[in-house]
């Protein structure tokens, strides 16, 4: 039996292990390049240069790339397969990750990060369709595995990052985590060689069957165009939503906190408390909703949690400060919601994979502009308020396309098939 296949339930994994355990490391490495340099950013300037303004673009560049090569990536893993752009985008990050470490130029460190986080944002994309092919049986469950990873994937690096600058410089304290991305790619090599081996014994059979089949190539099945789904839009400004007031707040929380009364080291302390309370969700979450015909009630319960917390920094910033953030890191809990629902609302991992790039690619285009919108709001006011006001107001946005996003439809139901030269759209 092919490995992409669902094992019986007697072995539930079997057949699937190294498949496994490739989401887990692919997983862990989709964060590294992102979360080991900020908390030495300042060893880095002072070694290679970069200006203020330099690097603010090397924060800007994580979300930029996600959204650029998680878009175009559809496209590759078309013409190239799931598991091949897996370890090209692997080796990609791997070969960004050494060479920014290595090198003596702002240009040169801002260059290579985009390489390294190009390939971890094609990795963000092709993660939900890998899913969907090798556990169609277990999305809930391994959606939740990778999801708990990819937190770590954030946290774990921030932590040991100035330790390991301290002992033994910031470029080993860099590149030390090329590692993770190449025992990424292993396990991903091991499939393409053995579904290489099974294409080379089964070639005969292949040459005799026939070239399309008829249930898949029905006008709702195949050929259709994402964008044209009311499915994929409410995907994709839930995830924007999202995203673009996690973004707002990791990038913002401390200064809030410290506006409000609390001292720097204590808001920073809270932040890393914000960032750790993504976990329940994560292993919650996606299992929950892949058992539910309608997820819309978890995201109101994650939503409400953000908005209380905003009216709690908004009525109260100097306190409790525990439970603002104790419900405002429970907020960005739609995340792993919406990864799950890339591969529960569609019907083949080619359109998870449709569906993944355009969710990710515009989410993340629309989420950069929350951190700086927020920003210019507290220069333009002086408070926090309005900046607070506009963050609920983008919960309002995601909730009501929410309730499109969680409709329990396919997108290969909703998308329009491409028109053939001269061909009408029967619209019946």
């Amino acid at each position: 039996m092919s490995s992409s296949l669902p094992a019986g339930p007697s072995a539930p994994w079997r057949g699937r292990r190294v498949v496994l355990l490739g989401v887990v490391l692919v997983a862990l490495n989709l964060r590294i390049a992102v979360a080991s340099v900020s908390p030495i950013l300042d060893l880095v300037r002072a070694d290679v240069a970069l200006s203020a303004t330099e690097a603010g673009l090397l924060g800007a560049i994580p979300v930029v790339s996600f959204a650029v090569f998680g878009s175009l990536t559809p496209v590759l893993a078309r013409r190239v397969g799931l598991e091949p752009l897996l370890v090209a985008a692997m080796l990609l990050s791997v070969t960004g990750e050494l060479i920014r470490s290595g090198t003596s130029t702002a240009t040169g460190f801002l260059g290579w990060s985009v390489i390294a986080l190009a390939g971890m944002g094609m990795g963000n994309v092709l993660l939900p369709p890998v899913v969907k092919r090798y556990f169609p049986d277990k999305i809930g469950v391994v959606t939740s595995i990778y999801s708990v990873t990819m937190t770590f994937s954030t946290a774990v690096p921030a932590l040991l990052a100035v330790p390991v600058a301290e002992r033994l410089g910031w470029r080993t304290s860099l590149s030390v985590w090329a590692v993770v991305g190449v025992l990424a790619a292993v396990p991903w090599l091991v499939v393409v060689v053995r579904s290489a081996a099974a294409r080379s014994e089964l070639s005969g059979l292949l040459r005799r069957a026939p070239a399309t089949t008829p249930a898949l190539t029905s006008r709702h099945r195949s050929g259709g165009r994402v964008w044209r789904s009311p499915l994929a839009w409410g995907m994709a400004v839930t995830f924007a939503m999202n995203s673009l007031d996690s973004y707002a707040m990791f990038a913002w929380l401390p200064q809030i906190l410290v506006d409000g009364g609390t001292s720097p080291h204590a808001a920073g302390v809270w932040l890393s408390v914000f960032a750790i309370l993504g976990l329940p969700p994560a292993l919650v979450a996606p299992i929950a909703a892949a058992r539910m015909r309608n997820p819309i009630g978890l995201v109101v319960f994650f939503v409400a949690c953000f908005v209380a917390s905003y009216i709690g920094l908004l009525v109260a910033p100097g306190g409790p400060v525990w439970l603002w953030i104790l419900l405002g890191g429970f907020g960005p809990g739609a995340f792993p919601v919406l990864l799950a629902l890339i591969n529960l609302r569609t019907r083949t991992s080619a359109g998870a994979a449709s569906l993944s790039g355009f969710t990710q690619g515009v989410g993340y285009a629309i989420a950069g502009t929350g951190p700086l919108l927020v920003g210019v709001l507290y220069d333009a006011t002086g408070t926090w308020t309005a900046a607070l006001l506009f963050l609920i107001g983008t919960l309002v946005v995601l909730l009501v396309a929410a309730t499109v996003a969680c409709r329990p439809v396919m997108l290969e139901d909703t998308w329009l098939p491409r028109r053939a030269p001269g061909e009408d759209v029967d619209p019946a």
